[in-house]
């Protein structure tokens, strides 16, 4: 599969179950994939950071557990799944952060006070099935990674992109930063 067929199958995943539920949000998975990207571009991230924001979830598109999978007590692990189809068309400054937004919020909730309380219903139940916080050894070698900052942006993104009826841009106001990020 070429980094083209990638980018197709990511536009057509988008159509085709992009209108499907967050994961008991007042959003969809598509319109919450687009406020995480329109947050990244707001506060001035460069393109990598912009497309992981957008693709963060592309696993939960790809999987076949069905929206329910929470509630079978099924960890989708949909950051992975998401981040080695990418690899296929974006390098690591793409991929990464990916990968590692689950890991940011096991971190996120051992290392910043309050982070836990303020989760959705949903992201507690995952965070569960992820692994729970993260110890203290587990937090240190995750502040040392290379792609730290970008994958707890992308994790705060995440958090925060779950506003029914927000305005933003279109699924083809991100395609160039996609372009421009491919391998």
């Amino acid at each position: 599969m070429t980094s083209a067929d990638v980018l197709a199958r990511v536009a057509r995943l988008f159509a085709e179950r992009g209108r499907g539920e967050y994961h008991g949000e007042a959003v969809t998975q598509l319109e919450h994939a687009l406020q995480c990207a329109a947050l990244a571009a707001a506060d001035g991230y460069a393109p990598p950071v912009i497309v992981a924001a957008l693709l963060h979830d592309v696993g939960h598109l790809l999987h076949g557990h069905g929206e329910d999978y929470l509630d079978r007590g099924v960890n989708d692990t949909h950051e992975d799944l998401g981040a080695r189809f990418l690899a296929r068309a974006f390098g690591p400054a793409v991929t990464e952060p990916i990968r590692l937004h689950v890991p940011a919020k096991r971190y996120l909730c051992a290392a910043r006070a309050g982070y836990a309380a303020a989760l959705s219903p949903a992201s507690v139940r995952s965070l569960e099935l992820q692994g729970g916080p993260m110890s203290a050894a587990e937090r240190a070698a995750f502040e040392a990674l290379p792609h730290f900052t970008a994958a707890v942006a992308v994790r705060e993104y995440d958090d925060r992109a779950k506003v029914p009826g927000l305005v933003t841009p279109a699924l083809a106001h991100f395609w160039p930063h996609l372009a421009t990020c491919r391998t």
